[in-house]
């Protein structure tokens, strides 16, 4: 199948996201929506907010604090 510019144009268009992982991944070996564990040491206050924000909406953690990074 042979494709012309403006297809590819399409699909580079469509697909942009995933091409960037792919050439970020070439860069690091990493695909940046890996996820990795991590050791960090919070205070106590910090983590009983943590777990106050977790009851409220059920979400982990650490998608907790992943959103107030990305957002």
């Amino acid at each position: 199948m042979v494709l012309d510019e403006k297809r590819i144009k399409e699909i580079m268009t469509e697909y942009k996201d995933m091409f960037d992982a792919l050439e970020e991944y070439d860069k690091t070996r990493e695909l940046p929506f890996d996820r990795k564990r991590i050791d960090i040491t919070l205070s106590v206050r910090t983590i009983k907010k943590l777990k106050e924000i977790k009851k409220k909406t059920g979400k982990p953690i650490s998608r907790i604090i992943e959103e107030k990074f990305i957002s």
